[in-house]
């Protein structure tokens, strides 16, 4: 069974950035697409990126052009980079697999102040 941990989290300032780590343990990760959700106090989660196995990404248009995800097979760990971050990002981030029993991360609080 594959476990994700999430890691990067923090308080930034607006403007700032933030690198988010979601670390797999298990084999075969790299054949799952793989997912950074968010979670905002009293909001629904919500998709911000997602990236295949072969890395086509796609982004919640929220995010677009200030989030990239990414990926590195060999240590079986998918990223979140996030610039120009506004209060409205505050939530907690969660990695998620496809496959795999679809496993959750345990999540990462990320907090904008403005």
């Amino acid at each position: 069974q594959v476990q994700l941990v999430e890691s990067g989290g923090g308080l930034v300032q607006a403007g700032g950035s933030l690198r988010l780590s979601c670390a797999a343990s298990g084999s075969g990760i790299s054949r799952n697409a793989m997912g950074w959700y968010r979670q905002a106090p009293g909001k629904q989660r919500e998709l911000v990126a997602t990236i295949t196995s072969g890395s086509t990404t796609v982004y919640a248009d929220s995010v677009k052009g200030r989030f990239t995800i990414s990926r590195d097979n060999a240590k079986s760990t998918t990223y979140l980079q996030m610039n120009s971050l506004k209060p409205e990002d505050t939530a907690v981030y969660y990695c998620h697999a496809w496959g795999n029993g679809d496993p959750w991360g345990q999540g990462t609080q990320v907090t904008v102040s403005s």
